[in-house]
């Protein structure tokens, strides 16, 4: 074989083990999963934050780093728990407001919906409401007993 030939064979061959081992650092760059760090306290428990350890946490920095005394401490958590009330009371009002749309809703569907309809109906609605039920008991599960 000609050495033009061979060289070009090689060059070819270079060309394409670079293009592979281009085509890999990308792959595994692109791929490469994110490292979630640990606190020294240890691993979180899943879920949502534990509302009265958040609480603490809060009205520990604000004694510390804003320097409260004892009477702004006392108001501060007058005012964290008027705050509390006053979500608690939206959250059931957005609750009822959003019973109230659900319940138009299904009314509406029954309403225009045949009576061999209306059966089937009833009963994806039953299942859709165990499944909702299933949910929340895994994202609040019962205490422990003690």
């Amino acid at each position: 074989m000609p050495k033009s030939r061979l060289s070009a064979f090689v060059y070819l061959f270079l060309v394409f083990a670079g293009g592979t081992a281009v085509g890999a650092l990308g792959y595994r760059l692109y791929t490469v999963q994110t490292v979630l760090s640990v606190s020294l306290a240890g691993p979180r428990k899943s879920g949502p934050p534990d509302p009265e350890e958040a609480r603490k946490r809060q009205v520990a920095e604000m004694k510390d780093r804003v320097k409260l005394d004892a009477s702004q401490l006392i108001l501060y958590n007058q005012i964290l728990d008027k705050t509390r009330e006053d979500f608690h009371g939206l959250h059931d009002r957005m609750n009822a407001e959003g019973r109230a749309i659900h319940d138009r809703q299904v009314a509406e569907v029954k309403a225009m919906l045949r009576p061999d309809q209306l059966s089937v109906y009833e009963q994806l609605l039953a299942e859709h409401e165990a499944a909702r039920k299933r949910r929340m008991q895994q994202q609040n599960p019962p205490p422990p007993p003690r």
